[in-house]
């Protein structure tokens, strides 16, 4: 089938598990001694657990979040509080002026620039796409440019056809059930 490894992977849909697929990769490709990076997109949120595991799999594995900060974040990781959906994160994540797509994009340049990361996970990226946060072309740019050996994992609701494309594996998340469409509010532990 494939000639070469699938370098290129997108995990995109309208159901839960992008993320969580991703990191999946992260995690596998660091616990292998190989240095998996994660630009999380349009997110601040500071307390999901991905960002807890990031200091048990050092050297290896590396998060970082571009996007507004929840201001309860702190009580959220500690456990006393939920999220209350303000919405603020979603309109400020959005918000041009405040540039965080850009930013990410900027620092996942600088990863693949360098080259010593094995997988590099371009999380939300979808999202900064849709918005116009950011130009389509930068991304696929990204992508033409990455060392050869490097794979880059795209999550993302609303995928765009030009990465579909190029893209060496495709995973359409759908959920069939899911506790959340049923009233369950998200999980610490399972849903962040």
């Amino acid at each position: 089938m494939f000639s070469q490894p699938a370098n290129v992977i997108v995990f995109t849909g309208n159901g839960k598990g992008k993320t969580t697929s991703a990191l999946g990769l992260a995690v596998a490709a660091a616990m292998q001694q190989q240095n998996a990076a994660v630009v999380q997109f349009l997110k601040g949120g500071g307390y999901t657990g991905e960002l807890f595991a990031a200091r048990y799999l050092k050297p290896y594995f590396t998060i970082r979040q571009f996007g507004y900060g929840c201001p309860l974040a702190s009580d959220i990781k500690a456990g006393t509080q939920k999220c209350n959906k303000c919405g603020i994160c979603f309109r400020e994540n959005r918000n041009p002026a405040n540039g965080y797509a850009p930013e990410a994009l900027l620092y996942a340049q600088r990863i693949v620039a360098d080259g010593d990361v094995k997988l590099l996970v371009l999380d939300e990226i979808s999202h900064a796409l849709k918005h116009q946060l950011i130009p389509e072309s930068s991304v696929l740019e990204l992508l033409a440019v990455k060392p050869a050996n490097m794979i880059v994992v795209l999550t993302g609701r609303n995928m765009p056809d030009s990465i579909l494309k190029l893209a060496d594996r495709v995973t359409v998340c759908q959920a069939v059930k899911h506790p959340m469409s049923g009233g369950i509010d998200a999980r610490r532990g399972t849903e962040y």
